[in-house]
This record gives C-alpha cells, structure tokens and sequence, in this order.
C-alpha cells in the first residue's frame, strides 16, 4: 500500500510517496505538511532531507523503487552520480551514456525525474552554463545550487543562499 507523507523545507513542502519500503517519489506540492510521521522510514527520509538543507549532507541513503523506461533509469543513475556541489551538462549526460546525440531525449528523461533532490538533477545545466527547465521551479534549482555551493568561494551560483 502506498504511503504519503508531505514534509516541509526551506524551499517549499515536499510530498513524499512510498510503498513496501522503497520511495518512490519526492516532489514539491503545495499540499499541507502532514501532522506527523508515524513510520522510521519516513522519519529516516525526512532526516536526510533535513540534514541536506541545513548542509550537512552530501550523499543521500534512501531505498528507492522508481518506475520508468530503461534509458530514463540510465538517465537517472547517471544523474545521481553528478556529485554534491557541482555541476554538468545535459550534453554531459548524454555523452556519458554513449549517446551523444540523445540530448533532447536525456533532457525528457530528467524533465521527469521522480526524485526531486534526492535524484539531483537540479545538477544539469546547460552546455552555456545557463540555468535551465526544473519541475520544481527555476528558482528552487538556484536555490539548491546555491546550497551546494555555498563553500565554494568564486562559484557561479553563490548568490548569498
């Protein structure tokens, strides 16, 4: 049976879906934080999360079962492995993949990235190093960048986070 719990965050309530132990989405909503959170699960995920905002986490360490098509869970395992703080390009991914020419389909992929954070596809620019496309919001994609970058003197995004 599917669970939800909606946590808040610096950047905006997050709503959290899981099932049998796994996560299976965490996206921003508007919905209202929910009174409490009975199960560890949720309370380790929330902790993470917590932990992340305040800088103190790098690395999540969340159970996942995401859905998708083969090539969008290559996309998100490559995303996932852009590590904290920094930053690569659609094209990036793409020529990861070994499909350098799939930069229009690695760019649907991430457009519809389940794990918002948690997968940090906030991580992907573009190849001019603008800020483009996230579904939680340009402004929350500058926000988390700022976050991680907020120790990294001459960073691009380090606008005061």
């Amino acid at each position: 049976m599917k669970e939800t719990v909606v946590m808040a965050s610096p950047l905006g309530n997050i709503r959290l879906i899981a099932e049998d132990g796994f996560l299976l989405s965490s996206h921003f909503t508007e919905d209202k934080v929910s009174e409490k959170a009975d199960s560890s699960f949720f309370l380790d995920i929330m902790a993470q999360l917590e932990a992340y905002f305040k800088g103190k986490l790098t690395v999540f360490d969340i159970p996942v079962g995401i859905g998708g098509s083969a090539f969008q869970k290559l996309v998100w395992m490559e995303v996932n492995k852009i590590p904290f703080g920094h930053t690569v390009s659609y094209h990036d991914i793409a020529k990861a993949l070994a499909k350098p020419t799939a930069v229009r389909a690695v760019g649907a992929a991430i457009g519809v990235n389940p794990l918002l954070v948690i997968i940090p596809c906030h991580r992907i620019i573009a190849s001019t190093g603008e800020l483009t496309g996230y579904a939680g919001g340009l402004w929350r994609k500058l926000k988390l960048l700022q976050l991680e970058s907020k120790d990294k003197p001459g960073n691009q995004f380090d606008l005061g986070f």
